[in-house]
């Protein structure tokens, strides 16, 4: 998502008038990073509770939320997380990652700036082998060329049988990138977000 030269300066002049708060945060992510984060407003708590419906909370020792930002997702995760579970969170923004370790005290959350292409190797320095479910909002459609690929490839990888990715995005093409690594993959829309969303939900049979 590219941004003309005139609505940058007044997506700036909106985040310095809400400097400090979550969404000063993260308009400032955005501008730094406008490739990596996919869309300039935060998720809304209807695609929130829809995307981690499917979720089977009492089974998961691992969740893996990539491109977590201020952490939109991952406090509703937190909230659904087993006393004994992990969250995961990897950004490739440094100043999301100190954001979310300063915001969020829960000794459940392990946030580490870092690609999701290398998920693995995380997860492997932090002592786990596989994750159960990962959650991406990163818009697969702008990453660098090869770059969504060896994450869906990674994340395919990294989940236990029967686990699932996934994925909620503001453009379908994300389904070309997945499908080869899954073999089921169920799929939805949810038009009440702003922008309207795909969901889905990306199957390891």
């Amino acid at each position: 998502m590219t941004l003309s030269g005139e609505q940058a300066q007044r997506t700036r002049a909106f985040a310095r008038r809400g400097a400090g708060g979550p969404l000063w945060h993260f308009l400032r992510g955005f501008l730094k990073h406008p490739v990596m984060v996919g869309s300039v407003i935060p998720s809304s708590r209807i695609l929130i509770d829809k995307m981690l419906a499917p979720v089977d909370w009492a089974n998961c020792k691992l969740f893996v939320e990539y491109g977590p930002g201020v952490g939109t997702f991952t406090q509703h995760i937190l909230d659904r997380l087993a006393p004994d579970a992990t969250l995961l969170t990897i950004d490739t923004n440094e100043d999301f990652t100190e954001y979310l370790n300063g915001k969020i005290r829960d000794s459940r959350l392990r946030a580490v700036t870092g690609s999701a292409a290398d998920v693995r190797d995380i997860m492997a320095d932090l002592g786990f082998e596989e994750a159960d479910f990962i959650l991406s909002g990163l818009p697969f459609s702008t990453l660098p060329a090869g770059v969504g690929p060896k994450i869906a490839a990674e994340t395919q990888a990294a989940l236990r049988t029967d686990g699932a990715f996934l994925v909620y995005q503001f453009s379908p093409k994300v389904r070309q990138f997945i499908a080869p690594h899954f073999d089921r993959i169920d799929r939805a829309f949810e038009w009440r977000n702003i922008p309207p969303a795909t969901l889905f939900w990306a199957w390891k049979g």
